[in-house]
């Protein structure tokens, strides 16, 4: 039976996980997005065997289940490393390596693939008549870059690219299969002690949907604000 009493206390233990899921999240959305934006730009620009290289690479990532990158980081990321490390002379234990860092690599891996699907959409919508008009007025590769085509694509990829972090945030609830913590496996950690799991499960719940909700609302603020300066 439901239990109103024990959700204050249930906030709080699973409050104690937020932190530390929303720093993996961020630094999962980070690498991903600059992995991706570059991987987005070698497209972009059709550069040869690079392009067929990330065209194979964003299908066989988009394919394998996230579950089974992160036991395939767990079981041999740590052996692969140790032996990279090797070859320079280098010591390395792989039992050193931490849990959350091979949750950070695996996700940004297959993360990568979908925001270089995102930044690419961006990059397709750029008129490219735009580019001719910069050309025309003597811009440079790298001002035509920073003053027309960046400002547009980011703010076309910005909905995508906040729905990216929320399927991150839900990744993240993988994580407890390596015995990594977030705030899903701490409500389950925490019904565990008391078997309320309803409870815990309803508490795990709002803090997604405050997440997603703040989310959603720096994203619609930030766009607004670029869309007002280009």
């Amino acid at each position: 039976m439901f239990d109103i009493d024990v959700l204050i206390p249930d906030f709080w233990s699973i409050l104690d996980a937020v932190p530390a899921t929303l720093a993996m999240a961020f630094t999962i959305f980070i690498f991903s997005t600059l992995v991706g934006g570059l991987f987005a730009l070698v497209e972009y620009r059709r550069i040869p065997v690079l392009r067929e290289l990330v065209v194979a690479y964003k299908v066989a990532f988009k394919g394998i289940p996230m579950v089974v990158m992160i036991f395939l980081a767990y079981y041999g990321l740590p052996t692969a490393l140790a032996f990279t490390a090797s070859l320079f002379g280098i010591k390395f234990n792989p039992n050193t390596l931490p849990n959350w860092a091979i949750i950070i690599v695996a996700l940004t891996a297959c993360v990568a693939a979908f925001q270089a699907e995102v930044v690419k959409g961006a990059l397709n919508s750029f008129d490219s008549g735009q580019s001719d008009a910069a050309n025309s007025l003597g811009y440079s590769s790298g001002q035509l870059f920073r003053r027309v085509l960046f400002p547009q694509v980011i703010i076309a990829a910005i909905p995508d690219l906040a729905n990216s972090f929320m399927v991150i945030m839900k990744a993240l609830s993988l994580a407890f299969a390596i015995e990594v913590v977030d705030i899903f496996a701490q409500a389950q950690l925490t019904a565990a002690l008391n078997f309320y799991y309803l409870e815990a499960f309803l508490i795990a719940v709002v803090f997604y949907m405050v997440i997603a909700y703040v989310v959603t609302k720096i994203a619609d603020k930030l766009e607004a604000m670029l869309r007002i300066r280009t």
